[in-house]
């Protein structure tokens, strides 16, 4: 008798587990924004797709080119709105690499530069926005030194040393010949 009530116990819990797994599985929902090793490869892909495009950059000169691509007269990138970043891509070397490498594979990106201010606070500017990142998004970093002798790369060509003290977004914070050094930031994410 005390065999049969163990046994009896015995399936009444396996039927209870069992139970309450299928209703378990059935309670959750699996939905293509749901995390899952595919979105993370896609993540890492874009990472590493962001990475190598600022290497990229940074080794040939087009990220110091386009961190320099201002005008100084309206206070904005040359070729943006007045006091809004871009729309899309910038109109440079910089941008063509963005649109070659992201914006023709519909990944959207937003890029902004960082800045030092005198005071030592770090400040941002705008350069390419285009919408709100998804939750999946992913960032990449680097850093561009400028000095005084660099010269803006738009359709006013002066020094850093000549510019007025608001006609570049970033201060000059330093007394020997670094201006300021520069951090863009890249956020990807898929359209």
């Amino acid at each position: 008798m005390r065999g049969q009530a163990h046994t009896l116990e015995a399936i009444i819990a396996a039927v209870l587990i069992i139970g309450g797994l299928i209703f378990a599985t059935q309670a959750t929902a699996v939905t293509p924004l749901s995390a899952s090793t595919s979105n993370q490869h896609i993540e890492n892909q874009q990472q590493a797709t962001v990475d190598g495009l600022l290497a990229t950059a940074a080794e040939n000169g087009t990220l110091t080119d386009a961190v320099l691509y201002y005008n100084s007269s309206s206070g904005t990138f040359e070729g943006a709105p007045a006091g809004e970043p871009y729309a899309t891509a910038p109109p440079n070397a910089f941008g063509t690499a963005l649109n070659e490498t992201l914006s023709q594979r519909q990944i959207a990106f937003n890029v902004d530069v960082y800045y030092v201010t005198q005071a030592g606070d770090t400040e941002s500017k705008p350069m390419v926005r285009m919408g709100e990142p998804s939750d999946n998004a992913v960032v990449a970093t680097r850093a561009v030194s400028v000095y005084n002798s660099s010269n803006l790369t738009a359709t006013d060509d002066r020094q850093l040393e000549d510019l007025g003290g608001e006609e570049f977004y970033a201060p000059n914070v330093d007394d020997d010949e670094l201006y300021n050094v520069l951090e863009v930031e890249v956020t990807v994410w898929r359209k």
